[in-house]
């Protein structure tokens, strides 16, 4: 998608190396894949780095990129490695995420001293569309994206203004279950940012079904879902289209556990003194303790449906534009 790759930030050429900016380095295959106008989708690696234990991250990748790769698409992992911000991490690299402790958490905001450290650093929602949009991907996958937590301290993901200012669409399951569902909702209305549920009507609520919140948009299949992704870039709206994609009802949880377990997991990380950056992944690793791994099962599940159905919307959106119809 030529013109996309040109709105967005600078035009790839397989001449080039894959080199967007001295510090942000696209990976071969995916060079390739832009280059001949295939479909990717971009992935983040805090999910692999923090979000999931070893073994389970290792299960995580091939899930993911077994899904993107059927429905016809090239997954694009986004990660900081060696002073660069690399969109297309290889096999060998991405083991590297995988092992316990070694990766930092890296949102958007830490991008430059991520580089400048020279470290290895995983990626968040927020740093991998940012890195995923200048190298001219449209379409992102995540489980849950961060939001508005609970209780009256503010605290407030950087992914939630990352989404109203970089362009592209992003398959999610709603917020996490250890987000406030409607504070949310709210403030991404409040930037501007819309979303769209996928065969639902109500808002995703990452292990469960749904949260008590009426969507005002939805669509059935991934041409309805890249038809709203072709008129954002032909109004050059500019900012990210979250489709919601609730978890399948095998694996989805019950909503009251969920929130009793979310609840004293919360007491605990209250009571050990986490927070900032480290609050999320403790308090997913508390609720799977509580679950006895159950709310892990569900989270690969969902991020595994939510990787092939953003491989069949990139694989949709790229066929828009080999038609000429949008860009």
């Amino acid at each position: 998608m030529p013109g996309w790759s040109a709105r967005c930030g600078q035009r790839i050429g397989v001449a080039g190396g894959g080199a967007v900016s001295a510090l942000l380095r696209v990976g071969g295959e995916v060079v390739y894949a832009l280059a001949d106008q295939r479909a990717v989708v971009g992935l983040e690696t805090s999910v692999i780095g923090q979000g999931l234990p070893f073994p389970r991250n290792v299960e995580c990748i091939g899930r993911m990129v077994d899904a993107i790769r059927s429905a016809g698409a090239v997954p694009a992992w986004v990660g900081v490695l060696g002073g660069e911000v690399v969109v297309g991490l290889t096999d060998d690299e991405l083991r590297l995420y995988t092992e316990p402790g070694r990766a930092d958490k890296v949102a958007r905001r830490d991008l430059p001293a991520a580089c400048a450290r020279g470290g290895l650093g995983a990626t968040t929602v927020s740093a991998s569309i940012w890195a995923a949009a200048r190298a001219g991907i449209v379409v992102s996958a995540t489980g849950g994206i961060g939001g508005v937590h609970p209780g009256d301290h503010l605290d407030v993901s950087a992914d939630l203004v990352e989404l109203s200012r970089t362009p592209g669409l992003l398959v999610c399951s709603g917020p996490k279950s250890i987000i406030d569902p409607r504070a949310t909702s709210e403030r991404l209305e409040e930037l501007g940012v819309t979303m769209v549920g996928y065969g639902v009507s109500r808002l995703p609520f990452f292990l469960t079904r749904e949260a008590p919140i009426d969507l005002e948009h939805r669509v059935d299949t991934p041409d309805e879902a890249a038809a709203i992704l072709a008129a954002a870039i032909d109004l050059d709206t500019r900012s990210t289209i979250l489709l919601c994609n609730p978890i399948f009802p095998a694996v989805a949880m019950d909503p009251a556990e969920v929130a009793d377990v979310t609840r004293r997991a919360e007491e605990r990380a209250l009571s050990e003194g986490i927070r900032g950056r480290a609050r999320t992944p403790y308090l997913l690793a508390a609720i799977a303790e509580l679950t006895e791994g159950r709310s892990m099962e569900a989270n690969l599940a969902l991020l595994a449906a939510n990787a092939g159905l953003a491989g069949d919307v990139a694989s949709v959106a790229t066929g828009l534009g080999r038609s000429g119809r949008r860009w």
